[in-house]
Formats: C-alpha cells, structure tokens, sequence
C-alpha cells in the first residue's frame, strides 16, 4: 500500500473525527510536507513516550481526559512524520508505534462514549499494523480485540464470535503469555455472552494456564499491561456470564486484594461489579458497602463505563433503610430521581 495514499485516508478521517469541517485539508498539508521531514528513531520514542503518558492518565481518570490531546498529536504532530524521510527500519518502528498511539485514541474514544469513532480508530490501528508486517501481531491481534469487545457490548455476537476468533488466532503462537491470555480471554467473553458454556469455559481455562505463567512486573510489549488482576477481573465477569456467581466474586476479590489494582478506573470498575456479584448472591450489606467504595474510588473519574455503573446500581438498590443513604448519594451524583 502507498504510505502517502494511506497516511491521507488515515488523517483524513482523524480530522473528521475531531469535528473539523475540511478533513480534506489534510491532503493539501502533506502534498506540501512530503519528504520535508527528516524522521529517525527519536520520533519513534517520542510517540511511544507521549502514548505511555496518555495511557497512564486514561487507566487512571479515564477517556474522557486529554482524548483530544491523543488525537491532535496523531494528526498534526505524527501524521507529518509519517509523512516524511525516514530508513524502512526507522518506518516501521514508526508504524508500530503509530498504531499503538491510534488504538489508545480508540480506547479512549470508546471510553468517552463516541463508539463509532473507536471501531474507525480501531480499524486505523490494525491497518498500520499490517502495514509494519512481521513482528506486529500484537497490534494486529490488540487492535482486533477492540472491535470485538465492542460488538460483544454491542450484542452483536455474531461479529463479535468471528472477530474475537481471528483476535485469538492472530496472537495464539506470541510467546508472550501476557498477550495469549489477553486475547484468548476476548474469545472466552464473546463466546459466553453467545451462551456457549462449554467453549467459554474451555478458552478460560486456556486464558488461565498462560496468564499463571507469565511476570507480575510489567513488560515491554504492547499486550504486557494486561496484568493478573486484569485477568482476574475479566475471568470473574465471564464466570458470572455463565452463572457461577462464588468462581466471580472470588475472582474479583482476587483482582482487588492480591494482585492489586492501582488505577482508579480500574479498581473502580471492578467495585462496580463485585457489588453486583454480591447482591445476587443474596449479601446486601457487603453490596452496599462495596458500592460506597465504588463511588469514593470513582469521583473524578470520566467514563462512560463509571457513569453507566452509577446508574445501573441506582436502579439495583434494593429496598431498605441501609440503602437509602446510597441512594440519595447517587442521586445527587447522576441526576437520578431518588
């Protein structure tokens, strides 16, 4: 594929994704910016720096902060170096790392609510990918993973089955553990939420043999954030997929109390869903009190996944008096009626 061709389709659709009215100008900036820059591996770095300080805002406050920044800086900052004179090692780093920054921009757009955008950004990442070849089947596989959980959040299984299928296909020979239970994880979650037990369970444990063999420290590699206590988390919500609420709720106690979750979205998130574990299991007063530590963990985090969670215990709270306190908490915080 013609990188100049791609990099226009590519920013092109970026600046349209930032509500810009003349995405065509996009164009006109790289005929005039063609082969004037000099690009060399401390582009590269600078990408992959500015990609690892974003993630780390979003994993703590969520997508909706600095998103904007994500996408002006891949579109006015990195679309020019793509656009310049660099060696094919130099490019392909270059590629790597402009797929990493893409997908983020998709995490956080997905993040922010803007779905339609991330399945775009999304798209965007796991083409560069293919453009860098060998050696990029994280980002290949990390890019599919994105569209498949969102077609499983959509409902939409059958998309969601075939392309959490190819997600697990493409990464299943990494030797990268962090990465294999990473995406066969994705595989076990769509396939439970398609109501096959028995493939979910068998992926799961799959997810489980590689997750247990690889380092607690962080790696390297695109896939390494996916951390124990992720997979924990993750593992817990598909076994309450499948009914086992006792496996879920040891799980997500497992992702809090040992593994440790430090990013308050994180931690947030999996409060949200252990409260829901514990209801249904019939623990009211252990619900109640992981709720009003979702909601601690929670202030001041923006993402539609937090603001879905609050609403979708308002509308759970059973009641009694001990709930009520919460209620009208949630109230004040979501403007729903209390």
């Amino acid at each position: 594929m013609d990188r100049r061709g791609f990099l226009t389709a590519t920013s092109a659709a970026s600046l349209s994704m930032l509500g810009l009215t003349d995405p065509d100008a996009v164009s006109r900036q790289l005929s005039r910016a063609t082969g004037s820059v000099r690009v060399g591996a401390g582009e590269v770095t600078a990408i992959r720096t500015m990609t690892t300080t974003l993630g780390d805002a979003a994993a703590e406050l969520g997508g909706g902060h600095a998103r904007h920044l994500a996408v002006r800086y891949l579109v006015e900052d990195v679309g020019p170096w793509l656009a310049g004179r660099y060696t094919d090692r130099v490019g392909r780093e270059l590629r790597a790392a402009t797929s990493e920054l893409t997908h983020l921009a998709g995490w956080m757009a997905r993040d922010a609510g803007a779905d339609d955008l991330a399945a775009r950004y999304y798209d965007h990442s796991y083409r560069l990918a293919t453009e860098v070849g060998a050696g990029a089947e994280e980002l290949a596989a990390t890019a599919l993973r994105g569209l498949a959980e969102r077609a499983t959040d959509a409902g939409d299984i059958p998309t969601a089955l075939a392309v959490a299928e190819a997600c697990a296909q493409r990464g299943r020979d990494l030797a990268n553990p962090k990465a294999r239970a990473y995406y066969v994880t994705t595989h076990a979650r769509a396939a439970a939420a398609a109501g096959d037990r028995i493939t979910a369970s068998r992926l799961l444990s799959a997810a489980q043999a590689a997750i247990e063999t690889a380092p607690t420290t962080p790696g390297r590699s695109w896939a390494s954030h996916y951390s124990h206590g992720r997979w924990a988390h993750d593992a817990g919500m598909i076994l309450a997929r499948l009914g086992d609420h006792r496996a879920a709720a040891e799980h997500l106690h497992l992702a809090l109390d040992i593994h440790g979750l430090d990013r308050r979205r994180s931690r947030a998130l999996v409060l949200a869903d252990l409260g829901g574990i514990q209801l249904a299991q019939g623990a009211v007063d252990a619900a109640l009190a992981t709720w009003t530590e979702f909601l601690d963990v929670a202030d001041g985090v923006r993402s539609v996944r937090i603001t879905d969670s609050i609403g979708a215990i308002g509308t759970r709270l059973p009641a009694t008096a001990g709930a009520e306190e919460l209620r009208e908490r949630i109230a004040g915080e979501s403007g729903l009626p209390g």
